[in-house]
């Protein structure tokens, strides 16, 4: 006798339609294609579009970006998505001639210190030479040097999990912290230090101690090997910042045109999933629109929730409470960016950088800046220059809180101060991102080990997004095709 349920074609959901969703939709739709025609894919986006936070508008001839405006060249999975997308000819690196950036101190923009890696220098005269510290304050570093290593650090244990404000304290002391470490780290990941984890987040300097006793050692000889290793190399080496000529949503427009129409369910909200024991299937009940009419129930193989912690917290209450517990407890803040055109000739700044990020000691209320225009080729017409700030974050929930015109008035009091800028830009944009970002406190790691430990009872589950295993685009990518490889063991 023949099992009618064999004999129907599998399917798997993808829920959420932001960067970790299009790549794990994408990896999927390769697979069903190249190996198995039976598979099919289902992606279910809540919004009207596709693409999540990357967002890129264009206006009078200049180029915005709403979210994202880069992804960095080391980690590799944005560059291997770009290629095999054959993107690479629209790459575009950043403007060489003026590769550095700004600290504020005192009310004024100072150059980052050439060799100067977010927590330590590794190179000696920009150090020594530079006027982001006071003398007492490259004394205090420079102990780091002779410091021993801490005491009792378990590899790569919970006991080893340290918050980025105690380990710069400890290893370089207060100025270190408040001048450098926080507005540095604190554009990457909008954080409070003294909550982030630097072993879920920057892991590397806690190898560093590990390895070398001195992070300034160690980023010494880290720059002697380097520049060992490049020599006679060939081929292709980019710029630590990549873009495209169109803008980031380059990238998820063409992974969305690789998706099979019959793939993508736009305008539709999952608002509950239950699970068969019996059959092992999953439900997912979607929300009425224009297409569904009443609503309806879509039934699935194997599910991967692209989602904010938070929300896959609230599908997965009625299928396993401490899951849900676990997601629901990773903490997020808002931020919003705030592009502003500007004609050149009313900035009086030279802009020879690519922006410049605030020390929260500095009370601004702008957390950083990006001289957009400058950073990459084609962002504003001739004759104009575009820049973009950044607010809100772990630190300032109460500017995320301003509405649009207030925020803008804000940003423009910053920029008057510390850039010159007093007559009214041709326009501003604003773009707000409501606990988008997620937030990597002390336990992180311990945390999504707990998580991937429930999710074992669930083969045919998996999680994606940049609540887990990094908050960059590559990282969401590889969150993406890893959910998608692992469905792809399971769904049968």
């Amino acid at each position: 006798m023949n099992d009618p349920q064999a004999s129907r074609p599998r399917r798997v959901a993808v829920v959420g339609g932001g960067i970790s969703g299009l790549a794990a939709a994408y990896e999927l739709t390769r697979h069903a294609r190249s190996v198995d025609p039976a598979l099919e894919v289902i992606l279910v986006e809540a919004s009207t579009r596709l693409g999540g936070t990357i967002r890129t508008h264009t206006r009078d001839g200049f180029l915005l970006e709403g979210g994202p405006d880069a992804f960095i060249s080391e980690k590799p999975e944005a560059l291997e998505l770009t290629k095999q997308l054959g993107l690479e000819s629209r790459l575009l690196e950043t403007n060489a001639e003026h590769r550095r950036s700004f600290i504020v101190r005192g009310g004024r923009l100072r150059p980052v210190p050439e060799g100067f890696h977010l927590l330590a220098p590794s190179r000696f005269r920009p150090f020594l030479t530079t006027d982001i510290f006071s003398w007492a304050g490259k004394a205090r570093m420079a102990c780091d040097l002779f410091l021993p290593r801490r005491a009792g650090a378990a590899a790569n244990g919970d006991d080893d999990d340290e918050s980025l404000a105690e380990f710069v304290r400890r290893r370089f002391g207060r100025e270190a912290l408040e001048r450098m470490a926080q507005p540095m780290v604190g554009g990457i990941y909008t954080a409070d230090p003294e909550q982030l984890s630097l072993r879920a987040t920057m892991p590397r300097f806690l190898d560093m101690e590990r390895a070398d006793r001195s992070v300034i050692l160690a980023m010494w000889r880290a720059r002697r090997r380097a520049a060992t290793d490049t020599r006679g190399t060939s081929g292709a080496r980019y710029s630590l910042f990549l873009s495209f000529d169109s803008g980031m949503q380059t990238l998820t427009d063409a992974l969305a045109a690789t998706l099979p129409p019959a793939t993508v369910r736009l305008n539709t909200t999952v608002e509950a999933i239950d699970f068969e024991q019996e059959t092992r299937r999953w439900n997912l009940r979607v929300s009425a629109n224009e297409t569904t009419g009443g609503g309806e129930t879509i039934a699935a193989d194997a599910l991967c929730l692209a989602l904010p912690a938070y929300a896959s917290a609230r599908l997965l209450g009625g299928v396993d409470s401490e899951l849900a517990a676990e997601l629901s407890a990773i903490p997020y803040a808002s931020t919003a960016t705030v592009n502003l055109a500007f004609r050149r000739a009313d900035i009086p700044h030279a802009l020879d950088g690519f922006g410049f990020v605030v020390p929260l000691v500095e009370h601004r209320r702008t957390l950083a800046c990006t001289f957009s225009s400058v950073k990459f080729a084609g962002r504003a017409p001739a004759g104009h220059a575009l820049l973009r700030a950044f607010v809100g974050g772990a630190l300032q929930p109460e500017m995320y809180a301003l509405d649009a015109d207030r925020m803008i008035d804000a940003v423009r009091e910053d920029l008057r101060a510390l850039v010159g800028i007093e007559r009214a830009p041709v326009f501003a944009h604003v773009e707000k991102w409501p606990r988008s970002m997620a937030q990597y406190h002390l336990g992180h790691l311990a945390r999504v080990a707990r998580i991937r430990r429930r999710l074992q009872d669930f083969p045919t589950l998996q999680l994606a997004g940049n609540a887990y295993g990094g908050a960059g685009l590559p990282d969401c990518i590889r969150s993406g095709h890893t959910a998608a490889r692992e469905m792809m063991k399971t769904e049968r």
